[in-house]
């Protein structure tokens, strides 16, 4: 029996990537903190629900199938959105709570992993990555 492997097609991945660069270049220009808010729902609907109102849209524009499009693992997406919503949340809070400098900091994190996954290196790939290989390294050392 062959397990076949969840995947997102990658326009819908950049789409959500465009998103909270945007998102975040908004907040930043306008100082309207409430911005960050949006990404950080259509992430938590699309870990808790996997209904990403964001890619949900961007679904509907696509030209192809989406089975024609390059495929990016789900589960790796999920590993990604989980550490953008904790950064869009940090800056939100912190926003929220005047301390300027740690909203700019989550949000400088979130939006260069994004935009630096938009040019083709996967920051949040490279660390899901790394931990997988301690993991199994770990795993051998105690056999």
């Amino acid at each position: 029996m062959e397990s076949q492997v969840r995947s997102v097609p990658r326009p819908l991945v950049r789409t959500n990537q465009w998103f909270i660069v945007v998102s975040v270049l908004f907040t930043w220009i306008t100082k309207q903190e409430w911005i960050l808010a949006i990404p950080l729902l259509a992430g938590l609907m699309g870990l808790f629900f996997g209904f990403n109102p964001v890619m949900r849209i961007a679904k509907l524009f696509l030209r192809n199938h989406p089975s024609q499009y390059i495929p990016e693992e789900w589960d790796q997406q999920q590993f990604n959105q989980t550490v953008s919503v904790i950064c869009l949340a940090g800056g939100l809070i912190s926003f929220l709570m005047n301390w300027t400098i740690l909203g700019y900091v989550f949000t400088i994190m979130v939006a260069a992993a994004a935009f630096i996954a938009i040019l083709g290196f996967c920051v949040g790939c490279f660390i899901r990555y790394q931990w997988k290989q301690y993991q199994y390294r770990r795993s051998l050392s105690k056999q």
